[in-house]
């Protein structure tokens, strides 16, 4: 039942990472035009939208990976530990916008790899663990 509350709480963080993506271009687009600027969701520089949007498309690229070993941990390893591993993946996930911050810079801070590279960790471990028990060590 664990791997169930994790994938939810995966997707609850998700969907609010894309709400805030969306009131920031919102907002963003309200600012630029009252001061009489184009602004341009795609292409533009905008630091604040830039943030947004790495914030949103990060978690989404890592998705498909994170939710197939989540789920086959749990049912080919142990659902107490794919649990743990999950919750410590969603954790993480949760973390990287404080750690990105509003407005991205011209490089990512280097506190930022303590999630991107714990939440690796986090899913070689399921790998690993999925591998172990397939071959009945």
């Amino acid at each position: 039942m664990g791997p169930v509350w994790v994938t939810l709480a995966y997707l609850v963080l998700y969907y609010g990472f894309l709400t805030k993506l969306m009131f920031v271009k919102i907002r963003l687009s309200k600012e630029y035009k009252e001061r009489g600027e184009k602004f341009d969701r795609y292409f533009g520089q905008d630091r604040e939208m830039l943030a947004a949007d790495r914030t949103q498309l990060n978690m989404l690229e890592h998705m498909p990976v994170f939710l197939i070993l989540l789920w086959l941990h749990g049912i080919i390893g142990e659902a107490s530990e794919a649990t743990f591993a999950g919750a410590l993946y969603v954790g993480m996930r949760a973390m990287y916008p404080l750690l990105l911050g509003s407005r991205l810079g011209r490089g990512l801070p280097m506190k930022l790899f303590f999630v991107t590279f714990g939440a690796y960790a986090v899913c070689l471990f399921m790998a690993v663990r999925i591998a172990m028990a397939l071959l009945g060590t």
